[in-house]
């Protein structure tokens, strides 16, 4: 009779990481398809789930080393260092965010430990994939938590209302980036009652911006990308679309009260979007969010984990803004991790089977078999 597969839930010991990457509804659902589940003590305290839930739920608790002994499964949020993972044998998978282009070293250790790492991050945005594409998850969230951040640091109401004391004017709010977390801050800034803008590289996403009530903000003059690049992010402009987008949102840009930047390029510094001379030109008290400032930052001057003040202006750079959601942010990844390994679940192995031609498993799989074999890591 095959031995169940044994899945270890880690704590996570990165700072500002709050979430975890199981939820008591995925432990139960991974014990139904034959596997055995162990978390970490304390693992989803940060999240709003105690101890007592996973064990109701049909998990072991109990400290690291205990639950990682013959583990075949380790999940995390963020990839743990190899070194810390003594106790799982080789060829045990390790399913969680690898930041593989950040953290190479990291990444090529699991290789040589003979794990496999599967890096989360990297799923394919293709239809088959989406219910697993953990950035679309944890950037709708953060797209969200970005205006009610600018909410509570701007000193003003967001809706117009009507007193009998006067009229406060509706808060003008730009969104910069129309991926998954500016389509989510455009609705959310929407129903608060602000007056919404956005802009974007991509022309493709005028229609969504309308779609959701905002005010679309486009270079008409210059081209800019008809569809979008790989796996639906933006890509490189051409320097003549930069000047020209530049010129307009700077225009556009003092007559703001909040700006919220999200631009990212996979694999690449972030792209800088707002210069100190266009914050220099907004309204004392005004406030931006800069959600790309761990990867360099949209915004100069924003500084990752801090609330810097320019020309009167609140910067505000808050590190892994998901995890300022925890509890949601962690059931939905934990869902994510789910989706994904249930996807390839054998019923009569009662493991998850992972052929090595399937596009999702190629985008995913980072080391196997004591290489690195992704082309990130310079492998086939």
């Amino acid at each position: 009779m095959t031995q169940p597969v044994r899945i270890a839930v880690l704590g996570e010991t990165a700072d500002f990481e709050r979430r975890v990457a199981a939820s008591p509804e995925t432990v139960k659902k991974f014990i139904g398809l034959g596997a055995v589940v162990a978390v970490e003590s304390g693992a989803g305290l940060a999240s709003g789930i105690a101890d007592a839930d996973y064990a109701a739920a049909g998990a072991e608790v109990g400290p690291r080393a205990s639950i990682l002994s013959g583990a075949g499964i380790v999940l995390a949020v963020q990839a743990p260092e190899p070194a810390s993972l003594a106790g799982v044998a080789p060829g045990a998978r390790v399913v969680a965010m690898h930041a593989p282009a950040a953290s190479p070293d990291r990444a090529k250790a699991y290789a040589a430990a003979g794990y496999e790492a599967l890096a989360m991050e990297l799923m394919p945005r293709i239809t088959r994939a989406q219910s697993m594409d953990v950035l679309s998850s944890q950037s709708n969230l953060a797209g969200y938590k970005a205006v009610l951040d600018a909410a509570a640091e701007y000193g003003r109401a967001f809706p117009m209302m009507m007193t009998a004391a006067g009229t406060v004017s509706a808060a003008k709010v730009f969104i910069m980036g129309v991926g998954v977390a500016g389509l989510q801050a455009i609705a959310t800034a929407r129903r608060l009652g602000a007056q919404v803008s956005a802009t974007d590289v991509r022309s493709a996403t005028k229609e969504q911006i309308m779609s959701l009530g905002a005010k679309p903000i486009f270079v008409e003059a210059v081209k800019g990308i008809e569809g979008e690049g790989s796996g639906g992010y933006a890509t490189e402009m051409s320097d003549e679309y930069k000047a020209a987008q530049a010129e307009l949102v700077s225009s556009h840009i003092a007559k703001q009260d909040i700006v919220i930047t999200t631009a990212l390029i996979p694999g690449r510094a972030a792209p800088r979007l707002v210069s100190d001379a266009q914050l220099a030109t907004m309204r004392a008290g005004s406030v931006i969010i800069d959600l790309a400032v761990e990867a360099g930052g949209n915004v100069e001057g924003a500084v990752a984990g801090e609330i810097v003040v320019k020309h009167g202006v609140k910067i505000v750079g808050h590190r892994n803004v998901p995890s300022r959601l925890a509890a949601d942010a962690s059931l939905l990844y934990a869902r994510n991790l789910f989706n994904f390994l249930s996807a390839f679940w054998d019923k009569d192995t009662k493991v998850p089977v992972l052929p090595d031609d399937d596009e999702i498993v190629k985008g995913v799989r980072l080391t196997k078999d004591g290489k690195a074999v992704h082309p990130v890591l310079g492998g086939a």
